[in-house]
């Protein structure tokens, strides 16, 4: 039987690294203001988007992830790394 959660149950394997790197950024960046570079960007998603994603209770597209990528200036196996 095949499960779409992570190891830890999360629905996703990005969001803890989404967290690391968005408070990692000089100024440091709040979930809303990530949104809103998401935003910029064209993606399509508000703060309550990223809080659920940071906490690993939504999942995420293949497109948001090369957004995300993009914005917070990594590499997509960085975002989908494990460790």
């Amino acid at each position: 039987m095949f499960i779409n959660k992570s190891k830890d149950g999360l629905n996703n394997i990005c969001g803890r690294k989404v967290t690391a790197l968005r408070k990692s950024m000089e100024p440091k960046v709040s979930q809303r203001a990530l949104a809103q570079m998401l935003q910029v960007a064209g993606l399509d998603v508000d703060k309550n988007a990223i809080q659920r994603i940071e906490c690993g209770k939504r999942f995420v597209t293949d497109i948001e992830l090369l957004v995300l990528a993009k914005v917070l200036n990594v590499s997509l196996e960085t975002l989908l790394s494990d460790g």
